[in-house]
């Protein structure tokens, strides 16, 4: 099989999978090869994500690893098939690849949550907002780059996938551009807030004891739990993550802060009066 030259979150997290179902029934890399009839640099490709692998030799695979989780060994043979050409594809060379893994993940969850502390999420984020968020990174954008980012951002918003974001006061206030772009922004959150998909909560600076002010995240549900993702916004970029522990850490995290959030017509109340003081 043509080995892959970049392959996508999608294809990576199917391979590190396989890897931990290999690493979790005590074989090598050797061994495993061996058990499929193939070379060691075929396994390690594969579970590298640089090749992909049939569904037969899938079920191969996971019948000789021993895993009996028949939901997840569906979901996995679903990843290993699935020859969707998303719409972000028409991005790729145009736009870093975080863009384009943000998107896939996007698309392929169940049910997508977010925590933001700063900014307002860029899901419900209006074009004036978008643009001065954008406008504001170093090194600064060239006017191509920052249009296509922009573009990039409102084909995310087409999306109807469940969405829960918890928004924190703080986000709500900072002026990322002007007074009217400010009011514009509250108003689309009021907007959005109606949506059938979308549960907008707001954390309130009047909350006492948050000590969880830097956790912004954003939390997409796999088809199975144990193929969810959490993505965190990093110096250097965005990281994914999907081990066990830190699945269920971040679980945990999110529920904790929904608890302290608002519910959904207090949340409006409070976009309400904000709009109000501009």
């Amino acid at each position: 099989m043509v080995q892959r030259r970049d392959p996508t979150a999608r294809q990576v997290r199917l391979g590190a999978e396989l890897r931990r179902l290999r690493e979790a029934a005590g074989l090598t890399v050797v061994q495993a090869a061996a058990l499929l009839g193939a070379s060691r640099a075929q396994i390690s490709h594969i579970e590298l994500g640089l090749t992909g692998v049939s569904e037969e030799r899938l079920r191969r695979l996971v019948s000789h690893y021993a895993c009996t989780d028949t939901e997840y060994v569906e979901a996995l043979v679903d990843m290993a098939t699935d020859r969707t050409r998303g719409w972000w594809e028409a991005y790729r060379g145009r736009l870093p690849t975080s863009f384009l893994d943000l998107s896939e993940l996007e698309h392929h969850a169940r049910f997508l949550r977010n925590v933001a502390i700063l900014y307002v999420p860029g899901l419900l984020q209006t074009e004036d907002y978008s643009r001065a968020v954008f406008s504001s990174r170093l090194p600064e954008l060239t006017a191509e780059e920052l249009e296509l980012r922009i573009e990039h951002r409102k084909a995310r918003q087409r999306s109807t996938t469940p969405y829960e974001a918890l928004v924190h006061e703080a986000a709500l206030r900072i002026r990322v551009s002007d007074r009217a772009a400010s009011r514009a922004q509250l108003a689309r959150l009021l907007d959005l807030s109606e949506a059938s998909h979308v549960t907008l909560r707001v954390i309130p600076f009047d909350l006492d004891g948050f000590a969880r002010a830097s956790s912004t995240m954003t939390y997409a549900g796999g088809p199975v739990p144990r193929l969810d993702t959490v993505l965190r916004d990093a110096p250097h970029g965005s990281v994914l993550l999907d081990s066990e522990a830190q699945l269920g850490a971040y679980r945990t995290r999110f529920h904790k802060m929904r608890a302290v959030s608002l519910d959904p017509v207090p949340s409006r109340d409070v976009i309400n009066r904000l709009a109000k003081e501009l």
